[in-house]
This record gives structure tokens, sequence and C-alpha cells, in this order.
């Protein structure tokens, strides 16, 4: 008989460990680690979550076991070791490592050296995992230049060799190999060279540039001059090599970096091995969050990961910040650097980087591929970075516009899912406000339209955005109240300057990330009203003009006035135009008058 919730809770230990949540079916939920099982885990039932998902799980467990272990760190091994293998339904989804390409320096003699995907643990050498096979291809290219070795598979033993066993290939002919089939290279060179290569993968190029210098002093002194020369080309492919993949101090080795970066649904881990100072490894890794899990949690559960999937073995890691479970020191043996200056610090900046450009990629192939879902994740970080009660689908933005107070108008755009609808556009021409008052019109303007959508039942947006400071946001607020629509409908403000968004009652700005999804779409709002608002404007401006232009000639009514207008478009165009194209429009006789008028008001010289 399972016992109650209750009884299991009262029974956990204050010690840190792993919890399992299990269903009345048996199957596993949710496995989590925590520095004391009995508060972490009661909390989840003592109240009511934000997350929906979260208030799902809860409800769905049913029996609770727990595994107690020495230490934190102890308690995030076994955690990463348990999802990985029972893969709950609401913990992040970690993938296996099997598909990573290493690079194999076979356990045998006159080793070769290759490619494989397969660790065979026969007491060869593995460098890796690497994160692409272009990667892999580049630095076998790069040995192969430099270092002849052979590429047969053959059994290169004393025996075989003493015997006559095997003959040189083509290999040998062209100059890619020196023949240790037939005993024509020692052991001993050719163990030189493997060791040199070892120093490569693991990121050392000092040594091997020093060898192949002083080889090329020799072979100069000794007027071996085309020798000479093939080996300062071999000198100029690794420094070649080595300025590409350096990117910091070289003393700086045997580090791994961390970074992360994240949105409602999902993170992005980036990690980066550097062996004197140069990049040896990269890779991005992502996290699909299934209970709103915080940065500080899945950065612990991508290190754990990344370490064990790529054997990492170093003495420092460099994180931008240090999470709860590991403490000062990683398990006791490994430095945990939170760099703020220096050539740390501008690597770790270089991590996170990394991991926001490998973001950016994703976000694009999903626009492309299900725009629904980018939808959809614009809206609920839409709602989340601007504490909106519901997600912002329809949102409606206003914008003045006057110049020294003339032709006073108003724009009001309309974005529908983070996307212009430019159908529901809509223009105002200011009706009870004189001189040029801001606040005034926008309370009108406002006030007008949803006044008109509450008469015709229309749907009210979710967010109304004002382009202007506190001013302009009191005044719009002022028609909100009066229509009874405060708390109904979300509104701010944003002034230009400094992109300060203002919340009605709050005296103190919002500021988001200058580089954030959410304020770019609200800029793109602000100034799409302004251009909606600007030529509109200009419109009633020019039209105007003509107007008064027009009404100015003798024997000119409104009728002709405004076939006019429709015809030319401006007074300028009207007044260079032909009798016989004035006349085409509004007669002949109509049109000597308006002729003669621009004649006589602007003289020849």
């Amino acid at each position: 008989m399972i016992p109650t919730l209750e009884l299991q809770l009262q029974t956990l230990p204050d010690s840190p460990g792993v919890y399992q949540y299990y269903d009345k079916e048996g199957k596993i939920l949710y496995v989590g680690k925590a520095k004391n099982l009995k508060k972490r885990v009661a909390s989840y039932f003592n109240k009511v979550h934000d997350n929906a998902k979260t208030n799902v799980l809860v409800k769905k467990i049913v029996s609770i076991k727990h595994i107690v272990v020495p230490t934190e760190t102890d308690a995030l091994l076994l955690e990463n070791n348990l999802i990985k293998k029972l893969q709950p339904r609401y913990n992040v989804l970690l993938r296996d490592d099997k598909t990573y390409p290493w690079i194999c320096i076979k356990n045998e003699r006159f080793p070769r050296i290759f490619s494989t995907r397969k660790m065979i643990k026969d007491g060869s050498e593995y460098f890796g995992p690497y994160t692409s096979f272009k990667t892999v291809h580049t630095i076998l290219d790069l040995i192969k230049e430099l270092y002849p070795l052979r590429t047969c598979n053959y059994d290169l033993s004393k025996a075989n060799i003493d015997s006559g066993k095997f003959k040189v290939c083509l290999e040998y002919h062209i100059g890619n190999c020196k023949g240790p089939c037939e005993g024509l290279e020692t052991i001993t060179n050719y163990e030189k060279q493997v060791q040199a290569i070892r120093e490569i993968l693991k990121g050392n190029f000092k040594e091997s540039l020093k060898d192949f210098k002083k080889l090329m002093g020799e072979l100069a002194a000794d007027m071996k001059f085309e020798e000479a020369q093939k080996i300062k080309e071999k000198i100029e492919v690794l420094e070649n090599y080595q300025s590409r993949s350096t990117i910091l101090n070289p003393k700086i080795s045997n580090i791994d970096v961390f970074s992360i970066v994240s949105d409602e649904a999902m993170a992005y881990v980036n990690f980066l091995q550097i062996s004197h100072g140069a990049i040896v490894r990269s890779h991005t890794m992502e996290l699909k969050k299934k209970l709103e899990e915080t940065d500080e949690e899945l950065l612990e559960l991508a290190v754990v990961e990344l370490r064990e999937r790529f054997h990492l073995n170093s003495k420092e890691i460099i994180l931008p910040f240090v999470p709860k479970a590991f403490g000062i020191d990683f398990g006791d043996k490994i430095k945990v650097t939170v760099p703020k200056l220096g050539d740390k610090k501008q690597i770790l900046d270089l991590s996170e980087r990394n991991a926001k450009f490998y973001r950016m990629d994703q976000l694009k192939q999903i626009k492309i591929v299900d725009p629904d879902r980018h939808t959809n994740r614009i809206m609920a970080q839409m709602q989340k970075d601007l504490r909106l009660s519901v997600e912002p689908r329809h949102i409606e933005c206003f914008d003045n516009s006057n110049i020294q107070g003339t032709n006073p108008v108003a724009a009001c755009v309309v974005f529908k899912d983070g996307k212009p609808s430019k159908k529901d556009y809509r223009h105002f021409n200011i009706k009870t406000v004189e001189g040029p008052n801001d606040f005034a019109s926008m309370e009108e303007v406002v006030y007008r339209r949803y006044k008109r959508l509450l008469d015709e039942n229309q749907q009210l947006p979710q967010l109304i955005i004002i382009d202007g400071g506190k001013g302009q946001l009191s005044s719009a607020l002022k028609s909100i109240d009066d229509l009874g629509l405060r708390g109904k409908v979300a509104i701010i403000g944003i002034a230009k300057r400094l992109e300060e968004l203002f919340y009605p009652g709050d005296s103190v700005p919002l500021y988001l990330d200058k580089k954030s999804e959410t304020l770019k779409i609200i800029q793109q709002l602000r100034n799409e009203a302004h251009r909606f608002g600007i030529t509109f404007h200009r419109d009633k401006r020019s039209k105007a003009a003509i107007q008064t232009s027009i009404e100015t000639i003798p024997g000119i009514g409104e009728k002709t006035m405004i076939a006019l207008i429709k015809h030319f478009k401006s007074v300028k165009r009207l007044s260079k135009a032909t009798e016989k194209e004035i006349s085409e429009v509004v007669g002949l006789s109509k049109a000597k008058k308006i002729v003669e008028f621009y004649r006589e008001s602007n003289p020849k010289p």
C-alpha cells in the first residue's frame, strides 16, 4: 500500500539528495535535486504555482521516492544520470553523444591517425569528441600536410617488416608516407611525429614550430634549399592554422567556458574548450524548458552533462555566475571562476555571443518552418517582459502629428500577433482642440477610438501604446477612465529619448534590453504610427496649400478646384501645366484664367 502524500512528505530527511515523482500508474514524472529534500519537495505542495505545467505535475503526483547523497554536487551528478536513464516527462531533455566524431591515435606499431564515431577500449588514444566532422577533417588535413604518416592497416610488426612481407604503395611514391612497411622509416622518428601531433590536438603548436624551424635552419646550413623551402611552407601552414585558432593569451590553457542565454521556452548553453589560448572545441546545447527552470538550474545541469559527454578533465571552468550547487569549488577539485575583466572575461563574452548567434539561427529557422510556434513564443515573451496578465495578441499604438499647430492629426496603427494589420489602421482629424496641444489631442483621439469600438461591440486590444511620456499617457488614461476601461485594457507610454516605458501609477519607468524582441516590436509599432501619421499630415497640408492657392483665382469655384486637385496633385504641377493640359480638365475658358493668373503671379525676368 502506497502511503499518503502527506505522510511521505513528513518522513523526508533534511539532507541533500535526489527526489523522484511518480503518477498513479507508477510512471516517472520528474527527477529533481535538493540541498534539503524535505523543504524542496514540500515547496511543490504548499502553494499554487504561476506556471500551469507545474500545477498539472503536482496534481499527478501519487508517490515520491528519494535518494540521500553526501553533498549537493553528488546530487547534481546523480540527477543528471537519472534524467538520461529514466527520461521523465517533465524534465529538460538531454541528447546522447553517440553521433559525435573523435580523432583516434591507434594503439599499434607505427600508429595510424583517423576519425571515428566509435570508441574501442584497446589502448588507443581518442581526442574529442568534436561537434562537427568539418572540424575533424580540417585538423586531419593539417596533420597530413605536416607529417607523412601511413594510412594502410597492415600489421607492421618487426617480424613482418624484417621478412619483407609488405611493399611500399602509391602513398610512398607521391611523398605522403616514408615507407615504414619496408623499414624505410625508424619507429623512433615515427613516434616523434606522433608526439608532435598529440600536442597539436591539445592546441599546443609551440614544440612543432620549434622543431620545424630548427630543421629548416639545419637544411639551409647544409645548402639543401629545396628541402628547407618545403619545411618553410609547413611552418607557414602551421602558423596560419595557429593564428586562426588562437584567440587569447596562449598561457590560458586547459579551461572550459560555459555561458547561457534563454527565453520563455528554451535555453542555450554554449561550451568552449580552451587549450594554449586556442578554442579546440565548441558546442551549443539546447534545453527545452518544462517547468520554468531558472538559468541557474539549467546551467548546473548542462555543465555536468557536457563535461561527461565530452570527457572533460580541466581543472578550471569559467561561468557567468556560480550556481549554488557548485559551492566554491565544483566537486572540491575544480576551480570555478566568474571573471569581471581581462582575457577570461573576453572568452566568456565570446561564448555568450556564440550562444546568442545559435539562438538567433534557431529562431530564424522556426520562423520559416513553423510560423505559429514563432508567434506563440514572441507573444509569451512580450507578456512576460511587459508584465501583462494576457498575451498582447492585439496591440494599438497612437501618435499625434502637427507642425506649429497647423493641420493637427493623429494616427492609430494596429498589430495582430506581432505583425501590422494595415486594414485596421485609422487616422483622425483633431476636432475639439485648438492649437498645438498634444495632451488634449491624445485624450480626444483615444476617447473617440474606443467609444466607437464599444458602440459597435468590436473587440478591444489587449495592449494600448501611447507614443510619448507621462503627459501623453495621463491624457490617454483620462479617456480610458471615462469609458470605464481601466483594468480591462493594459496601457503604457513610450518616451523616445531613452526608450522608457511608463505604466499608469508607476513613477519609475521600465527599461527593456535594447536588443530584446519585445522592444523591437514596440519600436516598430511606434515608428509605423509615426510614419502613418506624418503621411496623413503631409497629404492634408498639401491639399490645404493647393486649395488656398486655387481659391484665389477669379472665376474658379469649388467643383473646379476639386477636379484640378485630383488631376494635378500639387500647386507646382498646376502652375507649370500648359493651357491645353488644363483645358482637358476644366475647359478652355477656365484654363485661360488659370494660366493668366500664374503668369501674373510668377512673371519672367
